[in-house]
Protein backbone atom coordinates (compact mmCIF):
# COMPACT_ATOMS: atom_id res chain seq x y z
CA UNK A 1 0.00 0.00 0.00
CA UNK A 2 1.35 3.61 -0.14
CA UNK A 3 -0.26 7.17 0.37
CA UNK A 4 0.43 8.23 -2.79
CA UNK A 5 -3.23 6.71 -3.97
CA UNK A 6 -5.44 8.64 -1.38
CA UNK A 7 -6.92 10.63 -4.39
CA UNK A 8 -5.47 13.67 -3.15
CA UNK A 9 -2.99 15.62 -5.27
CA UNK A 10 0.79 15.00 -4.75
CA UNK A 11 3.70 16.68 -6.23
CA UNK A 12 6.76 15.02 -7.75
CA UNK A 13 9.95 14.13 -6.61
CA UNK A 14 12.03 17.43 -5.38
CA UNK A 15 14.58 17.04 -7.66
CA UNK A 16 12.36 16.43 -10.87
CA UNK A 17 13.60 19.78 -11.99
CA UNK A 18 17.40 18.92 -12.07
CA UNK A 19 16.79 15.55 -13.15
CA UNK A 20 14.29 16.83 -16.43
CA UNK A 21 16.66 19.69 -16.81
CA UNK A 22 19.62 18.59 -15.56
CA UNK A 23 21.29 17.49 -18.53
CA UNK A 24 20.93 21.02 -20.72
CA UNK A 25 23.09 22.67 -17.44
CA UNK A 26 25.64 19.93 -18.01
CA UNK A 27 25.61 20.44 -22.16
CA UNK A 28 26.20 23.67 -21.46
CA UNK A 29 28.91 23.69 -18.48
CA UNK A 30 30.59 21.15 -21.28
CA UNK A 31 30.66 24.20 -24.14
CA UNK A 32 31.36 26.59 -21.79
CA UNK A 33 34.51 24.14 -20.69
CA UNK A 34 35.70 23.31 -24.27
CA UNK A 35 35.50 27.09 -25.00
CA UNK A 36 37.77 28.07 -22.21
CA UNK A 37 40.69 25.47 -23.00
CA UNK A 38 42.66 28.06 -23.74
CA UNK A 39 42.49 30.01 -20.73
CA UNK A 40 42.73 26.48 -18.81
CA UNK A 41 46.07 25.48 -20.33
CA UNK A 42 47.46 29.03 -19.80
CA UNK A 43 46.82 28.40 -16.27
CA UNK A 44 47.42 25.42 -15.64
CA UNK A 45 50.31 24.42 -18.15
CA UNK A 46 51.66 28.21 -18.83
CA UNK A 47 54.81 26.86 -21.27
CA UNK A 48 51.32 25.21 -23.94
CA UNK A 49 49.79 28.60 -23.66
CA UNK A 50 48.26 30.53 -26.85
CA UNK A 51 50.91 32.20 -28.28
CA UNK A 52 50.54 36.40 -27.65
CA UNK A 53 48.35 37.88 -30.14
CA UNK A 54 46.73 34.77 -31.59
CA UNK A 55 44.00 34.09 -29.49
CA UNK A 56 43.30 37.75 -29.27
CA UNK A 57 40.52 37.41 -32.11
CA UNK A 58 38.90 35.02 -29.92
CA UNK A 59 34.98 35.60 -28.78
CA UNK A 60 35.40 34.48 -25.68
CA UNK A 61 38.32 36.25 -24.97
CA UNK A 62 36.98 39.68 -25.85
CA UNK A 63 34.27 39.06 -23.00
CA UNK A 64 36.58 38.02 -20.64
CA UNK A 65 38.70 40.79 -21.16
CA UNK A 66 35.96 43.52 -21.93
CA UNK A 67 32.47 42.93 -20.81
CA UNK A 68 33.60 40.07 -17.69
CA UNK A 69 31.28 41.81 -14.86
CA UNK A 70 27.87 42.47 -17.48
CA UNK A 71 28.56 38.66 -19.08
CA UNK A 72 28.67 37.51 -15.33
CA UNK A 73 25.31 39.54 -14.42
CA UNK A 74 23.45 38.25 -17.26
CA UNK A 75 24.54 34.70 -16.80
CA UNK A 76 23.50 35.06 -13.05
CA UNK A 77 20.00 36.26 -14.47
CA UNK A 78 19.44 33.90 -16.88
CA UNK A 79 20.33 31.42 -14.20
CA UNK A 80 17.82 32.45 -11.66
CA UNK A 81 14.81 32.75 -14.33
CA UNK A 82 15.46 29.66 -15.23
CA UNK A 83 15.66 27.81 -11.91
CA UNK A 84 12.40 29.58 -11.07
CA UNK A 85 10.58 28.36 -14.57
CA UNK A 86 12.16 24.90 -13.20
CA UNK A 87 10.62 25.40 -9.89
CA UNK A 88 7.59 27.20 -10.98
CA UNK A 89 7.15 24.31 -13.66
CA UNK A 90 7.88 21.41 -10.59
CA UNK A 91 5.05 23.29 -8.58
CA UNK A 92 2.74 23.05 -10.94
CA UNK A 93 2.83 19.47 -12.18
CA UNK A 94 0.86 17.57 -9.82
CA UNK A 95 -1.06 14.15 -9.80
CA UNK A 96 -3.57 11.64 -7.87
CA UNK A 97 -4.85 8.23 -8.16
CA UNK A 98 -8.44 7.13 -7.48
CA UNK A 99 -10.35 4.20 -7.79
CA UNK A 100 -11.20 4.96 -11.24
CA UNK A 101 -8.16 6.85 -12.81
CA UNK A 102 -4.70 8.07 -12.88
CA UNK A 103 -4.52 11.92 -13.36
CA UNK A 104 -1.48 14.22 -14.22
CA UNK A 105 -2.01 18.19 -14.41
CA UNK A 106 1.53 19.98 -15.72
CA UNK A 107 2.19 23.13 -17.77
CA UNK A 108 2.45 26.73 -16.61
CA UNK A 109 1.32 28.51 -19.90
CA UNK A 110 -0.40 25.95 -22.13
CA UNK A 111 -1.70 23.91 -19.27
CA UNK A 112 -2.29 19.86 -19.76
CA UNK A 113 -4.80 17.29 -17.72
CA UNK A 114 -4.41 13.95 -18.78
CA UNK A 115 -6.75 11.07 -17.34
CA UNK A 116 -5.85 6.88 -17.80
CA UNK A 117 -8.71 4.67 -16.67
CA UNK A 118 -7.66 2.04 -14.60
CA UNK A 119 -9.47 -0.71 -16.03
CA UNK A 120 -7.91 0.14 -19.14
CA UNK A 121 -4.05 0.01 -18.09
CA UNK A 122 -2.26 -2.40 -20.42
CA UNK A 123 1.22 -2.36 -18.25
CA UNK A 124 3.54 -0.20 -15.89
CA UNK A 125 6.50 0.22 -16.44
CA UNK A 126 9.50 1.83 -14.17
CA UNK A 127 12.38 2.81 -15.76
CA UNK A 128 15.50 4.36 -13.80
CA UNK A 129 18.05 6.28 -15.53
CA UNK A 130 21.44 6.10 -13.98
CA UNK A 131 21.44 9.94 -13.04
CA UNK A 132 17.81 9.49 -11.75
CA UNK A 133 19.34 6.50 -9.14
CA UNK A 134 21.93 8.63 -7.94
CA UNK A 135 18.96 10.87 -6.24
CA UNK A 136 16.81 7.68 -5.40
CA UNK A 137 14.26 8.45 -8.40
CA UNK A 138 12.53 6.77 -10.64
CA UNK A 139 10.07 7.37 -13.88
CA UNK A 140 6.11 5.71 -13.78
CA UNK A 141 4.76 5.17 -17.08
CA UNK A 142 1.35 3.76 -17.17
CA UNK A 143 0.25 2.37 -20.32
CA UNK A 144 -2.68 2.62 -21.73
CA UNK A 145 -4.58 1.26 -24.53
CA UNK A 146 -4.52 4.08 -27.55
CA UNK A 147 -1.58 5.86 -29.29
CA UNK A 148 0.03 8.36 -27.11
CA UNK A 149 -2.21 7.34 -24.54
CA UNK A 150 0.54 6.63 -21.91
CA UNK A 151 0.40 8.97 -18.56
CA UNK A 152 3.95 9.42 -17.35
CA UNK A 153 5.30 10.76 -13.63
CA UNK A 154 9.01 11.79 -13.82
CA UNK A 155 10.17 11.36 -11.54
CA UNK A 156 9.02 9.70 -8.12
CA UNK A 157 10.94 8.57 -5.68
CA UNK A 158 11.93 4.71 -6.30
CA UNK A 159 10.74 2.79 -2.96
CA UNK A 160 7.20 5.30 -4.03
CA UNK A 161 7.31 4.01 -7.67
CA UNK A 162 6.95 0.42 -6.67
CA UNK A 163 4.27 0.34 -4.09
CA UNK A 164 2.17 3.56 -6.31
CA UNK A 165 2.59 0.43 -9.39
CA UNK A 166 1.29 -2.21 -7.01
CA UNK A 167 -1.51 -0.07 -5.82
CA UNK A 168 -2.26 1.24 -9.33
CA UNK A 169 -2.29 -3.03 -10.13
CA UNK A 170 -3.75 -3.84 -7.46
CA UNK A 171 -7.38 -1.25 -8.26
CA UNK A 172 -6.84 -2.32 -11.87
CA UNK A 173 -7.67 -6.05 -11.15
CA UNK A 174 -10.87 -5.44 -9.59
CA UNK A 175 -9.46 -6.89 -6.03
CA UNK A 176 -11.18 -4.57 -3.07
CA UNK A 177 -9.35 -3.05 -0.61
CA UNK A 178 -10.10 -5.36 2.34
CA UNK A 179 -8.62 -8.66 0.56
CA UNK A 180 -5.74 -6.64 -0.80
CA UNK A 181 -5.03 -5.59 2.73
CA UNK A 182 -3.34 -8.76 3.62
CA UNK A 183 -1.29 -8.76 0.55
CA UNK A 184 0.11 -5.62 0.83
CA UNK A 185 1.00 -6.62 3.90
CA UNK A 186 3.28 -9.39 2.59
CA UNK A 187 5.03 -7.62 0.01
CA UNK A 188 6.23 -5.26 2.56
CA UNK A 189 5.26 -2.28 4.74
CA UNK A 190 3.74 0.64 3.15
CA UNK A 191 5.59 3.19 1.51
CA UNK A 192 5.45 7.08 3.11
CA UNK A 193 4.57 9.94 1.07
CA UNK A 194 7.13 11.82 1.86
CA UNK A 195 10.13 9.73 0.37
CA UNK A 196 10.64 12.37 -3.01
CA UNK A 197 6.50 13.90 -2.89
CA UNK A 198 4.97 16.98 -1.38
CA UNK A 199 1.21 17.34 -1.57
CA UNK A 200 0.04 19.80 -3.90
CA UNK A 201 -1.06 22.50 -1.29
CA UNK A 202 2.87 22.61 -0.81
CA UNK A 203 3.34 21.20 2.87
CA UNK A 204 5.45 18.24 2.90
CA UNK A 205 3.30 15.53 4.48
CA UNK A 206 6.50 14.81 6.85
CA UNK A 207 10.53 14.99 7.00
CA UNK A 208 12.03 12.91 4.46
CA UNK A 209 14.20 9.88 6.05
CA UNK A 210 17.35 11.24 3.65
CA UNK A 211 17.41 14.62 5.51
CA UNK A 212 17.30 12.66 8.85
CA UNK A 213 20.30 10.14 7.66
CA UNK A 214 24.34 11.37 7.20
CA UNK A 215 25.52 11.60 3.64
CA UNK A 216 27.54 8.29 4.45
CA UNK A 217 24.03 6.35 5.01
CA UNK A 218 22.51 7.61 1.62
CA UNK A 219 25.58 6.77 -0.47
CA UNK A 220 25.66 3.46 1.07
CA UNK A 221 21.52 2.68 0.66
CA UNK A 222 22.53 4.11 -3.51
CA UNK A 223 25.86 1.81 -3.57
CA UNK A 224 23.24 -1.16 -2.01
CA UNK A 225 20.34 -0.32 -4.77
CA UNK A 226 23.05 -0.45 -7.75
CA UNK A 227 24.31 -3.83 -6.43
CA UNK A 228 21.31 -5.22 -5.73
CA UNK A 229 19.75 -7.66 -8.49
CA UNK A 230 17.29 -6.29 -10.95
CA UNK A 231 14.79 -8.69 -9.72
CA UNK A 232 14.03 -8.67 -6.33
CA UNK A 233 13.70 -12.73 -5.25
CA UNK A 234 10.66 -12.05 -3.12
CA UNK A 235 8.61 -10.52 -6.08
CA UNK A 236 8.37 -14.22 -7.73
CA UNK A 237 9.15 -17.72 -7.09
CA UNK A 238 12.66 -19.13 -8.57
CA UNK A 239 10.82 -21.33 -10.66
CA UNK A 240 8.89 -19.03 -12.44
CA UNK A 241 12.31 -16.48 -13.66
CA UNK A 242 13.56 -16.71 -16.97
CA UNK A 243 17.16 -15.41 -17.29
CA UNK A 244 19.35 -14.27 -20.66
CA UNK A 245 23.50 -15.44 -20.47
CA UNK A 246 25.22 -12.95 -21.60
CA UNK A 247 27.18 -15.31 -23.85
CA UNK A 248 24.03 -16.57 -25.62
CA UNK A 249 23.37 -12.61 -25.94
CA UNK A 250 26.48 -11.68 -27.69
CA UNK A 251 26.57 -15.44 -29.68
CA UNK A 252 23.22 -14.37 -31.41
CA UNK A 253 24.14 -10.47 -31.71
CA UNK A 254 27.34 -12.16 -33.72
CA UNK A 255 25.28 -14.62 -35.46
CA UNK A 256 21.97 -12.50 -36.68
CA UNK A 257 21.17 -11.50 -39.93
CA UNK A 258 22.42 -7.31 -39.31
CA UNK A 259 25.73 -8.28 -38.33
CA UNK A 260 25.81 -10.55 -41.20
CA UNK A 261 24.58 -8.21 -44.13
CA UNK A 262 27.00 -5.43 -41.91
CA UNK A 263 29.85 -7.61 -42.80
CA UNK A 264 29.37 -7.92 -46.46
CA UNK A 265 28.86 -4.50 -46.84
CA UNK A 266 32.61 -4.19 -44.38
CA UNK A 267 33.99 -6.47 -47.46
CA UNK A 268 32.34 -4.62 -50.12
CA UNK A 269 33.93 -1.62 -48.90
CA UNK A 270 37.36 -2.72 -48.53
CA UNK A 271 37.61 -4.29 -51.68
CA UNK A 272 36.71 -0.87 -52.96
CA UNK A 273 39.41 0.79 -51.10
CA UNK A 274 41.95 -2.07 -52.42
CA UNK A 275 41.19 -1.30 -55.95
CA UNK A 276 40.60 2.47 -56.09
CA UNK A 277 42.37 5.10 -55.87
CA UNK A 278 40.27 7.56 -53.56
CA UNK A 279 40.91 4.62 -50.75
CA UNK A 280 41.76 7.54 -48.16
CA UNK A 281 38.56 9.22 -48.39
CA UNK A 282 36.63 5.99 -48.19
CA UNK A 283 38.41 5.27 -45.07
CA UNK A 284 37.24 8.74 -43.09
CA UNK A 285 33.45 7.18 -44.56
CA UNK A 286 33.72 4.02 -43.04
CA UNK A 287 35.39 4.48 -39.85
CA UNK A 288 32.12 6.58 -38.18
CA UNK A 289 30.10 3.25 -39.66
CA UNK A 290 32.97 1.26 -37.81
CA UNK A 291 32.56 3.21 -34.47
CA UNK A 292 28.53 3.73 -34.94
CA UNK A 293 27.90 -0.05 -35.27
CA UNK A 294 30.75 -0.86 -32.57
CA UNK A 295 28.59 2.06 -30.19
CA UNK A 296 25.11 -0.16 -31.14
CA UNK A 297 26.84 -3.87 -29.98
CA UNK A 298 27.63 -2.07 -26.41
CA UNK A 299 24.61 -0.79 -25.78
CA UNK A 300 22.79 -4.05 -26.94
CA UNK A 301 24.58 -6.09 -24.40
CA UNK A 302 24.97 -3.31 -21.20
CA UNK A 303 20.98 -3.01 -22.01
CA UNK A 304 20.48 -6.73 -21.48
CA UNK A 305 22.82 -7.57 -18.81
CA UNK A 306 20.37 -8.47 -15.72
CA UNK A 307 17.37 -9.33 -17.90
CA UNK A 308 14.57 -11.27 -16.26
CA UNK A 309 11.45 -12.66 -17.08
CA UNK A 310 8.99 -13.56 -14.10
CA UNK A 311 5.35 -14.39 -13.03
CA UNK A 312 4.27 -12.08 -9.89
CA UNK A 313 1.04 -11.71 -8.25
CA UNK A 314 0.20 -8.73 -10.76
CA UNK A 315 1.12 -10.11 -14.03
CA UNK A 316 4.41 -10.43 -16.11
CA UNK A 317 7.29 -8.52 -15.18
CA UNK A 318 10.33 -7.71 -17.55
CA UNK A 319 13.39 -6.62 -16.28
CA UNK A 320 16.72 -5.77 -17.67
CA UNK A 321 19.65 -3.12 -17.62
CA UNK A 322 22.82 -2.80 -15.88
CA UNK A 323 23.75 0.99 -15.09
CA UNK A 324 20.16 2.43 -16.26
CA UNK A 325 17.02 -0.14 -15.37
CA UNK A 326 13.86 -0.59 -16.32
CA UNK A 327 10.91 -3.39 -15.47
CA UNK A 328 7.36 -3.55 -17.23
CA UNK A 329 4.40 -5.36 -15.77
CA UNK A 330 2.21 -6.81 -17.98
CA UNK A 331 -1.18 -7.66 -16.20
CA UNK A 332 -2.79 -10.64 -17.50
CA UNK A 333 -4.96 -10.58 -20.37
CA UNK A 334 -3.31 -7.95 -22.22
CA UNK A 335 -1.28 -9.80 -24.65
CA UNK A 336 -3.39 -9.45 -27.94
CA UNK A 337 -0.79 -12.12 -29.91
CA UNK A 338 2.97 -13.85 -29.13
CA UNK A 339 5.43 -14.39 -32.27
CA UNK A 340 8.37 -16.47 -31.71
CA UNK A 341 10.86 -16.41 -34.79
CA UNK A 342 14.59 -17.89 -35.15
CA UNK A 343 17.36 -16.52 -37.47
CA UNK A 344 19.11 -18.85 -39.98
CA UNK A 345 22.19 -18.71 -37.92
CA UNK A 346 20.59 -19.25 -34.61
CA UNK A 347 19.44 -22.72 -35.87
CA UNK A 348 22.24 -24.75 -35.09
CA UNK A 349 22.07 -23.74 -31.51
CA UNK A 350 18.21 -23.50 -31.25
CA UNK A 351 17.64 -19.72 -30.16
CA UNK A 352 14.58 -18.22 -30.73
CA UNK A 353 13.40 -14.83 -29.91
CA UNK A 354 9.82 -13.81 -28.76
CA UNK A 355 7.77 -10.57 -29.22
CA UNK A 356 4.52 -9.96 -28.34
CA UNK A 357 1.51 -7.65 -29.11
CA UNK A 358 -0.49 -5.30 -26.51
CA UNK A 359 -2.74 -2.60 -27.21
CA UNK A 360 -0.64 0.69 -25.64
CA UNK A 361 1.95 2.13 -28.02
CA UNK A 362 5.37 3.21 -26.56
CA UNK A 363 8.74 4.57 -28.06
CA UNK A 364 10.48 3.38 -25.42
CA UNK A 365 13.54 0.57 -26.42
CA UNK A 366 13.03 -2.44 -24.43
CA UNK A 367 16.29 -4.70 -23.69
CA UNK A 368 19.03 -5.43 -26.67
CA UNK A 369 18.08 -2.01 -27.90
CA UNK A 370 15.02 -3.60 -29.51
CA UNK A 371 11.33 -2.53 -29.74
CA UNK A 372 9.85 -2.96 -26.12
CA UNK A 373 7.28 -5.30 -27.53
CA UNK A 374 9.98 -7.78 -27.88
CA UNK A 375 10.44 -9.73 -24.20
CA UNK A 376 13.19 -12.35 -24.82
CA UNK A 377 15.33 -11.37 -26.69
CA UNK A 378 17.17 -14.11 -27.41
CA UNK A 379 16.58 -17.72 -25.57
CA UNK A 380 16.84 -21.53 -25.82
CA UNK A 381 14.01 -23.60 -26.61
CA UNK A 382 12.99 -24.21 -22.89
CA UNK A 383 13.34 -20.34 -22.31
CA UNK A 384 10.37 -19.93 -24.85
CA UNK A 385 8.42 -22.17 -23.57
CA UNK A 386 8.82 -20.95 -20.25
CA UNK A 387 8.36 -17.43 -21.19
CA UNK A 388 4.97 -18.89 -23.05
CA UNK A 389 4.09 -20.26 -19.80
CA UNK A 390 4.22 -17.08 -18.24
CA UNK A 391 2.54 -14.89 -20.96
CA UNK A 392 -0.10 -16.90 -21.49
CA UNK A 393 -1.09 -19.49 -18.51
CA UNK A 394 -3.54 -21.35 -21.11
CA UNK A 395 -0.77 -22.36 -23.40
CA UNK A 396 0.88 -24.53 -19.98
CA UNK A 397 -1.54 -27.21 -20.35
CA UNK A 398 -0.26 -30.30 -22.12
CA UNK A 399 -2.36 -30.24 -25.44
CA UNK A 400 -1.66 -26.57 -26.26
CA UNK A 401 2.22 -27.16 -25.64
CA UNK A 402 2.48 -30.11 -27.48
CA UNK A 403 0.51 -27.90 -30.42
CA UNK A 404 3.39 -25.00 -29.75
CA UNK A 405 6.39 -27.29 -29.66
CA UNK A 406 5.08 -28.93 -33.22
CA UNK A 407 4.95 -25.70 -34.31
CA UNK A 408 8.87 -25.05 -33.71
CA UNK A 409 9.46 -28.38 -35.33
CA UNK A 410 10.13 -29.53 -38.74
CA UNK A 411 6.42 -30.20 -40.28
CA UNK A 412 5.18 -33.80 -39.42
CA UNK A 413 2.04 -35.72 -40.83
CA UNK A 414 0.68 -35.94 -37.35
CA UNK A 415 1.27 -32.54 -35.93
CA UNK A 416 -2.16 -31.56 -36.35
CA UNK A 417 -1.72 -28.80 -38.58
CA UNK A 418 -3.20 -28.10 -41.49
CA UNK A 419 -0.81 -27.03 -44.29
CA UNK A 420 -0.67 -25.43 -47.67
CA UNK A 421 -1.41 -27.76 -50.44
CA UNK A 422 1.06 -28.69 -53.25
CA UNK A 423 -0.08 -26.10 -55.54
CA UNK A 424 0.83 -23.66 -52.89
CA UNK A 425 4.41 -23.93 -53.53
CA UNK A 426 3.75 -21.22 -56.19
CA UNK A 427 3.25 -18.48 -53.91
CA UNK A 428 5.36 -20.18 -51.03
CA UNK A 429 8.52 -21.52 -52.98
CA UNK A 430 10.20 -23.21 -49.96
CA UNK A 431 7.89 -23.21 -46.66
CA UNK A 432 4.56 -24.29 -48.60
CA UNK A 433 5.30 -27.58 -46.45
CA UNK A 434 5.74 -26.19 -43.53
CA UNK A 435 2.74 -22.98 -43.77
CA UNK A 436 -0.09 -23.93 -41.92
CA UNK A 437 -2.57 -23.66 -38.79
CA UNK A 438 -4.14 -25.52 -36.05
CA UNK A 439 -6.77 -23.76 -33.99
CA UNK A 440 -7.08 -24.82 -30.23
CA UNK A 441 -10.21 -23.19 -28.04
CA UNK A 442 -7.69 -21.25 -26.49
CA UNK A 443 -5.55 -20.02 -29.03
CA UNK A 444 -4.89 -19.59 -32.71
CA UNK A 445 -1.74 -21.23 -33.47
CA UNK A 446 -0.06 -19.64 -37.44
CA UNK A 447 3.34 -21.57 -38.31
CA UNK A 448 5.38 -19.95 -41.52
CA UNK A 449 8.56 -19.78 -42.98
CA UNK A 450 11.64 -22.31 -43.64
CA UNK A 451 14.40 -20.13 -43.67
CA UNK A 452 13.37 -18.34 -41.40
CA UNK A 453 11.07 -19.34 -39.06
CA UNK A 454 7.85 -17.94 -36.54
CA UNK A 455 5.19 -19.18 -34.94
CA UNK A 456 2.19 -17.18 -34.44
CA UNK A 457 0.01 -17.64 -31.19
CA UNK A 458 -3.65 -16.02 -31.30
CA UNK A 459 -5.50 -15.87 -27.67
CA UNK A 460 -8.72 -16.28 -29.45
CA UNK A 461 -10.40 -14.07 -26.38
CA UNK A 462 -8.00 -11.44 -27.63
CA UNK A 463 -9.47 -11.87 -31.81
CA UNK A 464 -11.31 -8.73 -33.05
CA UNK A 465 -12.37 -10.34 -36.33
CA UNK A 466 -11.27 -12.55 -39.09
CA UNK A 467 -11.20 -12.23 -42.50
CA UNK A 468 -10.48 -14.13 -45.95
CA UNK A 469 -8.76 -12.52 -48.68
CA UNK A 470 -8.58 -14.23 -52.40
CA UNK A 471 -6.38 -12.38 -55.21
CA UNK A 472 -7.15 -12.93 -58.64
CA UNK A 473 -3.76 -15.07 -58.06
CA UNK A 474 -5.10 -16.91 -55.75
CA UNK A 475 -8.58 -17.58 -57.19
CA UNK A 476 -6.91 -19.61 -60.26
CA UNK A 477 -4.84 -21.72 -57.61
CA UNK A 478 -7.80 -22.27 -54.90
CA UNK A 479 -5.44 -20.85 -52.53
CA UNK A 480 -6.99 -17.77 -49.61
CA UNK A 481 -5.33 -15.78 -47.17
CA UNK A 482 -6.76 -15.58 -43.64
CA UNK A 483 -6.20 -12.78 -41.29
CA UNK A 484 -7.32 -12.94 -37.81
CA UNK A 485 -7.70 -8.90 -36.76
CA UNK A 486 -6.18 -7.97 -32.99
CA UNK A 487 -4.84 -4.27 -32.42
CA UNK A 488 -1.73 -3.41 -34.42
CA UNK A 489 1.46 -4.22 -33.38
CA UNK A 490 4.51 -6.53 -34.57
CA UNK A 491 3.11 -9.88 -34.49
CA UNK A 492 2.12 -11.18 -38.11
CA UNK A 493 -1.33 -12.42 -37.79
CA UNK A 494 -2.12 -13.71 -41.24
CA UNK A 495 -1.82 -17.27 -42.84
CA UNK A 496 -1.77 -17.09 -46.67
CA UNK A 497 -1.53 -20.08 -49.61
CA UNK A 498 -4.07 -22.24 -47.89
CA UNK A 499 -6.24 -24.24 -49.62
CA UNK A 500 -9.59 -21.95 -50.15
CA UNK A 501 -11.79 -24.64 -48.47
CA UNK A 502 -9.47 -24.88 -45.46
CA UNK A 503 -9.58 -21.29 -45.73
CA UNK A 504 -13.57 -20.96 -45.55
CA UNK A 505 -13.70 -23.36 -42.57
CA UNK A 506 -11.04 -22.06 -40.70
CA UNK A 507 -13.10 -18.63 -40.98
CA UNK A 508 -15.82 -20.24 -39.11
CA UNK A 509 -14.20 -21.96 -36.69
CA UNK A 510 -12.38 -19.10 -35.80
CA UNK A 511 -15.51 -17.13 -35.60
CA UNK A 512 -17.04 -19.45 -33.33
CA UNK A 513 -14.01 -19.74 -30.87
CA UNK A 514 -13.46 -16.04 -30.48
CA UNK A 515 -16.86 -15.33 -29.48
CA UNK A 516 -17.32 -18.50 -26.59
CA UNK A 517 -13.43 -17.23 -25.65
CA UNK A 518 -14.86 -13.67 -25.14
CA UNK A 519 -18.07 -15.06 -23.28
CA UNK A 520 -15.73 -16.83 -20.66
CA UNK A 521 -12.80 -14.21 -20.48
CA UNK A 522 -12.65 -12.60 -16.89
CA UNK A 523 -8.71 -11.69 -16.93
CA UNK A 524 -9.48 -8.08 -17.45
CA UNK A 525 -10.42 -8.56 -13.51
CA UNK A 526 -8.19 -11.25 -12.53
CA UNK A 527 -8.32 -9.80 -8.87
CA UNK A 528 -11.88 -10.66 -8.45
CA UNK A 529 -14.84 -8.24 -8.68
Amino acid sequence: MTQLADGEWHRLHPATPLLRGGIAFIAILGIVIANLRERLVEIFLPQLACPEGFCDSDPLTIVLDHYLLPALLIAAGLLIVIIALFWWSWRMHTFRVTDEVVEVRSGIVFRSHRKARLDRVQGINIVRPLFARIFGAARLEVSTAGSDANVQLAYLGSGNADGLRGEILRRASGARAGAAGAAGAANGPAVPAAEGVERAEGVAVGASPEVQRGLGDIARQRLAEFAAPELDPALAPVTSVVTMHPGRLVGSTLLSSTMFFFLVALAGLITVLALSDAGIFLVFAVIPTLFGFGSFLVRRITRSLRYSIAATPDGVRVGFGLLSTSNETLPPGRIHAIEITQELLWRPADWWSVRITVASHSNRNGAAGQQNTTILPVGSRADVLKVLELVMPALASGDTRELVEAGLERPRPDDRFTTSPRRGAVLRWFSWRRNGFVLHPEALILRRGAIWRSLSVVPTARSQSVAVHQGPVERALGLANVRVHTVQGPVTTAIGALDARDAQTLFGEVAAADVAAIRADQSHRWGGS
